[in-house]
């Protein structure tokens, strides 16, 4: 499956643009990551590639169709959680995956729900009711109707949100076995679930693309560019412009800081970066252009 996404923008009628001529290629097989401060423009991007927006201009294609032409057979190829996701809370599991089917047009649902709770560990919650699961395991079922009839793409919003750390292993797995043979487009704000299971990353930011490549590339553009050092040896120079604190810790030699900065000063000691310093390198600089 392919997407090309070319010079979109999107405004709404309040006057705000989120988006600003964006150009994207994704393509299956692919575990996707999209990464950006809140108000970036990922949710827009993800509603636009569901058909529940359409863009100010620019184009859209599926497989070389136009959207607006093939919204119908983009749906039937679908599967989508996004971050705000309703359940019916009187329904069990199993009736309100029976219903999302339904809704689908899934021929055979009973055996598509039996695999997608089996693959979300729900077998023990099948019969409950929805209102009566905790947090985590209503994720989980949102997670199954977005999976159900085994859809060529899939976009997921935020899904490990409220999932305990084994389970977010649990899932991070789940995806990166899904990807093998579709595409899937992750969005989240947690950078280790992206360096775990995604071979390639999209950062957005002021509703424009700011990076698309390997989690290794972004890495390798930090370099040289994160660094730590004792908050009482900087004194008033960690104001300096350009050097953007990301973490302090206590110690009981004093406060250990991490920062990024294009160019670190003499009492920054260099420390290889992380996914997470890497990103926040990339953020950090554009936000002061």
């Amino acid at each position: 499956m392919e997407i090309n996404i070319q010079n979109v923008s999107m405004t709404y009628p309040s006057g705000k643009q989120a988006l600003q001529n964006l150009s994207l290629e994704l393509r299956s097989p692919s575990l996707i990551g999209l990464l950006g401060p809140n108000g970036a423009g990922k949710s827009t991007l993800m509603k636009l590639l569901v058909a529940a927006l359409m863009p100010t201009s620019g184009c859209i294609a599926v497989d070389g169709a136009p959207l607006r032409k093939s919204e119908r057979q983009l749906k039937e190829k679908l599967g989508y959680l996004p971050q705000d996701f309703g359940l019916f809370d009187e329904l069990s599991v199993e009736q309100f995956l029976d219903y999302m089917a339904a809704l689908k047009g899934l021929s055979g649902s009973r055996a598509a729900i039996r695999e997608v709770i089996r693959a979300v560990n729900l077998e023990e919650k099948e019969k409950a009711k929805i209102r009566t699961l905790s947090g985590g395991q209503r994720q989980r079922v949102g997670i199954a109707q977005a999976m159900l009839g085994d859809p060529p793409f899939l976009i997921l919003d935020e899904p490990t949100v409220g999932l305990d750390p084994e389970e977010r292993i649990h899932f991070r797995n789940l995806f990166s076995r899904t990807a093998q043979e579709r595409l899937v487009l992750l969005s989240t704000h947690i950078i280790e679930d992206v360096q775990s299971v995604c071979d390639r990353i999209v950062v957005i930011h002021h509703g424009r693309i700011r990076f698309v490549g390997t989690p290794e590339q972004l890495i390798q553009a930090a370099q040289g560019h994160v660094g730590i050092f004792w908050e009482q040896d900087a004194q008033d120079a960690v104001l300096e412009q350009g050097l953007h604190i990301t973490a302090r810790v206590n110690t009981s030699r004093g406060i250990r800081c991490r920062a990024v900065a294009d160019v670190l000063p003499a009492y920054v000691k260099p420390e290889e970066p992380s996914l997470e310093d890497a990103y926040l390198y990339l953020i950090a600089g554009e936000a002061v252009q």
